[in-house]
């Protein structure tokens, strides 16, 4: 799916925490897409192109990114974000989902599995916040830029500047050139598009605390859900001894993959990294579940 045809297939669900974007493809069994900063749903494309067969495939905006809309006052914790995603599902009439997840949508996707476990079919998680591994040293300037308002104008910055954006971007993506021109302004017009847009997108990056993913370590370890954890090696943000500690701490764990050569956002540019494994855990999973 191109970007063109992402766009034109986006619509919105309202719920109480705001109006929030989305794009389905697929028929059958829903699987839920939740992705990280500063990127969203369109993060998902190449893997749900492969899915959409088997799949009714929904890919969401979080708060604060993407083109989900918010009130100023609207609270974008990973804790809200996970409710959000309760609200989302019952706007669409979902009992249960497989849910996928990659970077800071792992950890909304854990407070969400630890909340609401009984609304999962399956569970992925691939490199992402978890427990008190968060936020990583890697984005302090990050967050402070946030915190001084100006985070967003070094993203715009690399709009028109395909050599730096390649190059800033190559510690999340092994092959950053998947950041063409339409992906980049995918990702970034949206949220630079109002006064409004760039404060709930800053508001995001300074509601990082881990004070909100530790204490559902209990959880995680009653969480019978079938789940599968697939992790990139080079990855500068998330070591993958925390692969590792996902498959000791959740019970349901089927399997835990490593993926050499590939970094943060690999499901975006190696998506054939997670296809593999996830096709065959979805497949078995199914079968349990006849």
């Amino acid at each position: 799916m191109d970007v063109a045809a992402f766009h034109a297939s986006r619509r919105f669900a309202a719920t109480a925490s705001g109006n929030i974007a989305y794009v389905e493809q697929g028929q059958g069994r829903v699987a839920l897409f939740i992705h990280g900063v500063p990127l969203n749903g369109l993060h998902w494309r190449n893997v749900i192109a492969e899915l959409q067969g088997v799949r009714r495939c929904i890919a969401l905006d979080l708060m604060g990114l993407g083109y989900t809309r918010i009130d100023p006052k609207q609270p974008v914790s990973f804790v809200a974000q996970a409710r959000m995603v309760r609200e989302f599902l019952d706007a669409l009439g979902i009992d249960k989902v497989d849910l996928v997840a990659n970077d800071s949508g792992g950890a909304v996707a854990q407070l969400f599995a630890a909340a609401n476990p009984r609304r999962l079919h399956t569970l992925t998680l691939t490199n992402c916040d978890v427990h008190d591994n968060w936020p990583p040293e890697a984005i302090r300037p990050s967050m402070e830029a946030a915190r001084a308002g100006t985070l967003i104008e070094r993203y715009t910055s690399f709009i028109d500047n395909p050599a730096e954006r390649y190059a800033r971007f190559s510690r999340a993506y092994a092959d950053s050139r998947v950041l063409t021109d339409d992906v980049y302004r995918a990702y970034i017009e949206p949220l630079a598009a109002t006064a409004e847009t760039r404060a709930n997108f800053h508001r995001y990056w300074t509601s990082f605390d881990n004070a909100q993913t530790v204490p559902i370590e209990s959880k995680l370890r009653e969480l019978k859900v079938p789940t599968l954890v697939v992790w990139a090696l080079d990855d500068v943000f998330f070591d993958v001894k925390w692969a590792h500690w996902l498959g000791r701490t959740i019970p349901g764990t089927v399997k835990v993959v490593e993926v050499p050569g590939g970094k943060l956002f690999f499901p975006e540019d190696r998506p054939q990294a997670l296809l593999g494994p996830l096709w065959e855990f979805l497949w078995s999973a199914g079968r349990s579940d006849a």
